[in-house]
């Protein structure tokens, strides 16, 4: 074999040597290639949508087309964090002087006018309030105005405030939807944060007199009260107010853990902004003993629906139907079971007490009633809540 043959071999054979490594190496980036191009789709399936219209040469719009927009994708935590970040400013701790000595609790800015949400047994018997921001400032308070039957109170500073808070959309939680807590409990660990879930919505609590709860896992301690439930987005949907304990007499001696409730914004919205604007709330009243029906209820009084509010005189020891009230001039008896407020039903997400809370004293309404197994419409003109049953 001569030379010119062997250098024809070795040309030949790194000739096969260059192509399969430019093959690998041109498979590697192909991969590479896809499997960026897959991740992107994946990351793509976390979209907005929007119908938009489709404009023809002839300017008219003659379809629609689906277009979607890539959104960032983050993590629970980080969101918790982002969260937190948004509303911590707006929370303060509350302090309360008075002749029963000082108490505390919490609150949230709601407005850059210095409007700040707690509850009503947070500043009841109070005479002087201070507030004490997240920087460590403190401020002294003007009482607004209270609400003993929502638990809540609107104080007010003067000045500048550090952060004002958004408020959401109580109705759109979901049970299982992770929200978070901010306050101060037993006064002195400020601005601390504490996560759960949505256990349920549209709670009562026996013995309270308070109806379309929050319900939540969240740590609530003394001195939590008056501080926000947020969600993930950093809105306010909900002011912490109690926590149920063995010592409530719920007739239970086992440890009783992650029961805590708030008031929806979908109540304390209505009832601060009445407040601020009138220093009072004026609710509307039909006059009636009710029941919020559940399950439990639907199966205790044998009842055919599983939602609406059951007039019944229960062991309230008030007539299921007031005499001389809304109620008692429309008609309404013991027994009819209140299934919707204008159309609005009730469901186990929405309570009578918030359907009627967008409505004022002297609006007239029509209800859609259950009674003797037929659906009724009946025309109510609203009273005034009487002072003495708040």
């Amino acid at each position: 074999m001569n030379v010119n043959r062997l250098a024809l071999i070795f040309v030949f054979l790194l000739g096969i040597f260059i192509g399969v490594a430019g093959g690998a190496a041109t498979g590697g980036l192909v991969s590479y290639l896809v499997a960026r191009q897959t991740v992107a789709q994946v990351a793509a399936t976390v979209t907005t949508i929007n119908a938009q219209p489709v404009i023809a040469s002839n300017g008219t719009s003659s379809s629609t087309q689906t277009v979607t927009q890539p959104v960032e994708v983050v993590s629970v935590s980080d969101a918790m964090v982002e969260a937190v970040k948004r509303v911590a400013p707006a929370v303060v701790t509350v302090t309360v002087t008075g002749s029963t000595g000082q108490g505390s609790g919490s609150g949230v800015i709601i407005s850059d006018q210095g409007y700040i949400i707690t509850n009503n047994h947070v500043v009841s018997g109070g005479s002087r309030y201070y507030v004490l921001f997240a920087d460590g400032a403190r401020r002294e308070a003007k009482l607004i105005g209270t609400d003993s039957l929502n638990d809540i109170a609107v104080l007010k500073v003067d000045g500048e405030v550090p952060g004002v808070a958004a408020i959401g959309d109580s109705s759109a939680l979901q049970p299982g939807e992770t929200v978070l807590a901010i306050g101060s409990p037993l006064g002195n660990f400020r601005n601390t944060v504490t996560a759960g879930v949505v256990s349920a919505l549209n709670r009562s609590v026996p013995g309270s007199g308070m109806e379309g709860l929050i319900q939540t896992d969240a740590a609530i301690n003394s001195g939590n009260s008056g501080g926000p439930l947020i969600n993930l987005r950093g809105e306010v949907v909900g002011i912490n107010t109690l926590v149920v304990r063995n010592d409530l007499g719920f007739g239970s001696s086992a440890p009783v853990e992650g029961l805590g409730f708030a008031v929806p914004s979908s109540i304390f919205a209505n009832v601060a902004d009445q407040i601020i604007r009138t220093g009072q709330v004026r609710y509307p009243f039909l006059g009636i003993t009710y029941l919020m029906i559940d399950g439990e209820v639907a199966a205790e009084y044998n009842l055919p629906v599983q939602n609406g509010a059951y007039i019944n005189a229960g062991i309230s020891g008030q007539p299921a139907v007031l005499p001389n009230t809304a109620a008692a001039q429309a008609g309404l008896r013991e027994g009819d079971i209140i299934l919707a407020v204008n159309d609005q039903r009730l469901d186990g997400t929405v309570s009578l007490r918030q359907l009627l809370l967008q409505y004022r004293p002297g609006d007239t309404v029509e209800l859609t009633i259950l009674r003797d197994g037929q659906e009724q419409r009946v025309s109510v003109t609203l009273g005034e809540r009487p002072a003495n049953l708040r």
